[in-house]
């Protein structure tokens, strides 16, 4: 016959103390991931991917460490590519959604089409494909909005800036007005081409998108 040994008291309450310690010892372990359970993703062009910039100078890595502080459950992957356009952009999306599962994603697309003069028709219908690329996967999409220099004509660049204006009304998505809002106009703060903002400009970026990023970040 097995004999069975039942613990003693002293025996079963230290044992109890270790499966606290224990249980402790894994929250704590598991607090971190619970810290970046969210991912915000940036699906951009040049302007937010550091052109002409230092590493870790642009505004979506400002708006990383802001968030790090104001919605730290929040990680920040920042997709943009030099060049991209909408169509670029509609390509990109899907794998993009698959690989990170964005909770947020920040759209800032649009600039290259306007400088190349392309379609404005199919912009827009590149603007609403990617909204709603966004809201099939349950994430929430922040339509940033650009104006062209005023050298490409106030009939095309009013029509543009329009394009955002209406893909945000007809899919109720709210909207940056405008990424460069408040220095378009100051030459010292964009680089020799007159297009990409230099460093210290970058922070006025963001604090253009914050304000509309925030309330979907959950903080205030």
């Amino acid at each position: 016959m097995i004999e069975t040994v039942l613990p003693t008291t002293r025996l079963r309450r230290a044992l109890r103390g270790a499966a606290c310690i224990a249980v402790a010892l894994w929250a704590c372990a598991a607090a971190p991931a619970q810290a970046a359970a969210r991912t915000l993703l940036v699906l951009g062009d040049s302007l937010s991917a550091e052109y002409g910039l230092a590493r870790h100078a642009g505004w979506v890595e400002l708006m990383a460490k802001r968030i790090s502080q104001a919605a730290p459950q929040y990680s920040v992957v920042n997709a943009s590519i030099s060049g991209e356009t909408t169509s670029g952009g509609v390509t990109r999306l899907p794998a993009l959604m698959e690989r990170h599962r964005p909770d947020v994603v920040v759209i800032e697309l649009g600039a290259n089409d306007g400088l190349r003069g392309l379609p404005l028709a199919a912009m827009k219908d590149n603007l609403q494909k990617l909204v709603a690329t966004c809201r099939a996967a349950n994430a929430r999409p922040l339509l940033v909005g650009m104006r062209l220099p005023p050298n490409y004509g106030r009939v095309y660049a009013d029509r543009f800036a329009a394009v955002y204006e209406e893909v945000a009304r007809e899919n109720r998505v709210d909207l940056v007005p405008f990424l460069l809002d408040g220095f378009a106009d100051q030459r010292e703060l964009f680089q020799g081409d007159q297009l990409h903002p230099v460093a210290a400009a970058e922070d006025r970026m963001l604090d253009n998108v914050w304000p509309h990023l925030r309330p979907l970040l959950g903080t205030r």
